[in-house]
């Protein structure tokens, strides 16, 4: 991983100039970067030892990079003291795509389906325990809450969010539960862990997620995930919001269609060959 980075490794015993940077490089930042290239090229979780042998640097100053990086969530400790790569890392792998690839096949897909033109369709990734909407295509019906770009919201309340934690591993639900809690939007979020992991499994078996006025008193929205080329987690999610005493059976069944078929579209544009 980051072969480009392998060239900071030669300029460790280099001397500072007189802004303190190595060759126009800040010597911490060279050093944490160096850190995490080792950390994802490891197969399991370093010691510091193990690190301080890999980078050829002290103990006292990899255990502040490892303190400092554990902070910011780049870099996870164990109980047993090793370290490996944070999920945050996977968090700023998301927002790179919504700036890339990501949108702009969103924009194509629903072009080229034709999907539910009267219906709000948004796409959204997760930071952290929220999902941040980074395209929408808004319809013709009102809706008691409008969706906009940069728009962040509790993953645990939308259908986006719930259809990309679904894809997630058990423990980091369980994490994201103890650290920061789930937050509500109304009196029907989901916030309880036990009752999302249930939710979380349905979602799974189903291939879509369901928030059930979560979101927003009289709405209710479906959702799906997308993947990307070897991802084995969801790099997007993509959700449909209706007004839920205005809609049928039927049109529910259709809008459940419409996002399963956009994010497997997308998912195909992106390079996933399978779908989990």
């Amino acid at each position: 991983m980051h072969k480009r980075f392998q060239s900071l490794k030669h300029q460790q015993n280099n001397e500072p100039s007189g802004d303190g940077t190595y060759n126009g490089g800040v010597p911490a930042v060279i050093k944490a970067v160096r850190l995490l290239d080792a950390l994802a090229a490891a197969r399991e979780p370093l010691t510091l030892t193990a690190l301080a042998d890999e980078l050829k640097l002290p103990k006292s100053t990899l255990h502040a990079l490892c303190a400092t990086l554990v902070q910011t969530g780049l870099v996870r400790r164990f109980e047993n003291g090793a370290y490996h790569l944070g999920m945050h890392v996977v968090d700023l792998s998301h927002a790179l795509l919504a700036r890339t690839d990501l949108t702009t096949e969103f924009a194509r897909v629903w072009d080229s389906l034709a999907l539910l033109p009267e219906e709000t369709i948004i796409l959204s990734v997760l930071d952290g325990a929220d999902i941040v909407y980074v395209a929408c295509r808004n319809g013709t019906r009102p809706l008691g809450l409008n969706f906009r770009i940069g728009m962040r919201l509790p993953a645990n309340c939308t259908a986006s969010g719930k259809a990309q934690l679904s894809t997630l591993p058990q423990e980091r639900i369980l994490e994201m539960g103890r650290t920061n809690g789930f937050a509500a939007l109304t009196r029907k979020s989901v916030t309880d862990t036990r009752r999302l992991l249930k939710e979380l499994a349905q979602a799974r078996q189903r291939g879509y997620s369901v928030d059930d006025e979560g979101t927003g008193d009289g709405m209710i929205c479906f959702g799906a995930p997308v993947f990307g080329s070897g991802a084995a987690h969801a790099v997007a999610g993509v959700g449909v919001s209706l007004v839920k005493a205005a809609t049928s059976a039927r049109q529910r069944s259709l809008a459940i269609q419409a996002v399963q078929k956009l994010a497997l579209t997308l998912s195909e544009r992106l390079g996933a060959r399978t779908v989990p």
